[in-house]
């Protein structure tokens, strides 16, 4: 059913390298999320999800209760989110989000990014409409069929579940992360998920090639360097050589 692991996989975020950086953007997400919905974990399933993605790259506990003790000590900076979309080279579509506290500073930022690898900013929604919003979900598997009726009898609206290469992954609007998540692990007791996360999925792949591909990494490379910078998304598609 539907696309495939591999194409999903090239369509996530490519991290950056730096340790400092990782564990900045998961301050950042723990403070906004705990700052806007509350830091009581177990009343704010945003916050859990963030805080059991953190700890899943390897994030101390230290770095997450710090962002959480700013929240209840009533400090820490007002980050807003922004989202900037755009073209990069060979015509991909490129979502940026943004934390930021200095919108001028951060789109200034981007737009260098963009402008240095001949690669171009759109309006807002230029972009976002040529990919869905979703959760994903990938585990080891290869029955399509059982974990399809599993999320059904739970009442889940599954956009796609896809079997390739024994992993099993599920795809479904946003919204029906959490419900979803509750279902695979109460419908299969030993599931251990490879991903479980919310992203924007492509509708359509761009197949790039040659200098295209050099000036696309650049562009990646130069997002992910850039400190207001939370997640990118793509959908660029290039083989790479073994």
């Amino acid at each position: 059913m539907g696309r495939t692991f591999e194409n999903r996989k090239h369509a996530m975020m490519k991290r950056s390298g730096s340790v400092s950086k990782l564990y900045s953007k998961y301050s950042k997400e723990v403070y906004v999320c705990a700052k806007n919905s509350g830091w009581d974990v177990d009343g704010n399933p945003a916050l859990r999800r963030i805080i059991d993605k953190a700890k899943k790259d390897s994030v101390p506990t230290s770095v997450i209760e710090t962002a959480i003790k700013k929240v209840r000590d009533g400090a820490g900076e007002d980050y807003q989110p922004a989202r900037y979309e755009g073209y990069g080279p060979g015509n991909v579509m490129v979502i940026v989000d943004c934390l930021t506290d200095n919108n001028n500073r951060t789109i200034a930022d981007v737009r260098n990014c963009f402008t240095k690898t001949d690669s171009k900013l759109g309006t807002q929604g230029s972009v976002s409409r040529m990919f869905d919003h979703q959760a994903i979900f990938s585990f080891t598997g290869d029955d399509d069929e059982e974990v399809l009726e599993a999320l059904m009898m739970a009442d889940v609206d599954v956009a796609d579940v896809n079997v390739e290469n024994g992993m099993v992954t599920v795809f479904a609007p946003h919204t029906e992360f959490f419900k979803a998540k509750t279902a695979l692990t109460e419908s299969f007791p030993d599931i251990k998920f490879e991903v479980e996360e919310i992203t924007f999925e492509p509708q359509m792949m761009a197949q790039i090639h040659d200098e295209d591909i050099k000036k696309f990494e650049k562009l990646l490379t130069m997002l992910n360097d850039c400190d207001d910078v939370q997640d990118v998304y793509h959908n660029a598609e290039y083989d790479v050589e073994e």
